[in-house]
């Protein structure tokens, strides 16, 4: 097995015993993401729009990290605190998808890590 863990200075550093990414036969298998600012490794605290964009570009800064992007992504997985927040999580979430949008499955949780009120992860397969 040529399983690869990925790591990016640029998104969060993992809060537990587990890896940002993994990557391994073309692809790649992201963990959740937090609105966490990298570079504070602060939990962000604004609206759900700004939160929702933090968790993407740290998305994305794994992504490249493993030499793939958004485009790439086949699946994504929403964590919310509040369904209330849906319609602004998915406009914010749209605006990195604007061409072939994953697919993509989204759930209220009870309670997330740092008691976050929005995780996404995904999995991207390289071309």
């Amino acid at each position: 097995m040529d399983k690869k863990i990925v790591s990016s200075a640029r998104a969060p550093q993992a809060v537990g015993p587990y890896s940002q990414a993994i990557g391994i036969h073309g692809m790649l298998f992201v963990s959740g993401q937090l609105p966490i600012d990298p570079a504070t490794g602060a939990l962000l605290l604004g609206g759900m729009r700004e939160q929702t964009q933090q968790v993407m570009a740290n998305l994305q800064a794994i992504l490249e990290e493993g030499d793939q992007s958004l485009s790439d992504v086949v699946k994504t997985t929403i964590y919310l605190k509040d369904m209330g927040d849906f319609a602004v999580v998915n406009e914010a979430y749209g605006s990195f998808f604007s061409d072939t949008p994953p697919a993509r499955a989204c759930l209220e949780a009870a309670r997330l890590p740092k008691d976050a009120a929005i995780m996404v992860d995904c999995i991207a397969i390289g071309s």
